[in-house]
Parts: structure tokens; sequence; C-alpha cells
């Protein structure tokens, strides 16, 4: 499965914000942040994940519905697994 570029140029900076989130967490342990702010940018960081690999996923489901699944070459239980394994 290959994203096209404008979608993999978003994808990457939802994950460098991720990795940005995930050091601020570790910042906050660190500093014996309160725990709600710990919590907090736990949850973004989780958010940016999700939304990430949700963004990857829907490329490949975009790609089966408009090459069709023989053309696109993506196993659909696969791309279901992937997908659940998301939720």
């Amino acid at each position: 499965m290959q994203l096209d570029p404008t979608e993999m140029t978003a994808v990457i900076h939802r994950l460098r914000r991720a990795q940005g989130q995930i050091g601020g967490v570790l910042k906050l342990l660190e500093s014996g942040a309160d725990c709600a702010d710990v919590v907090t940018q736990l949850a973004a960081a989780s958010k940016a994940l999700d939304r990430a690999g949700f963004a990857i996923i829907a490329s490949g489901l975009e790609q089966c519905i408009t090459r069709g699944d023989e053309e696109a070459g993506v196993d659909r239980a696969k791309l279901q697994k992937l997908f659940l394994s998301l939720a």
C-alpha cells in the first residue's frame, strides 16, 4: 500500500506531534508534574497516533475501492485486522 504524498505528509506531521507529546510526558514525569497534566498529554499523544493509523488505513481502503481488490493487491481480511487493531 502506497500513501499519496499529500497524505504521507499529514501522517508524518501527526507522528512528529505525537513524538513531541510523548517527550513532553517524559519531562512531566521526570519533573514530578501533576497527574492530570500527565494524563492529558498521554491522551493527546494517543489520539495523534490513532489518527495517523486511521489515515494510513483509510488510504488503503480508498485504494481498494478505486482500483478494485485484485488490482490493489490488498488482502481485505488483513486490512480489517489492521483497522480493528486501532479500535
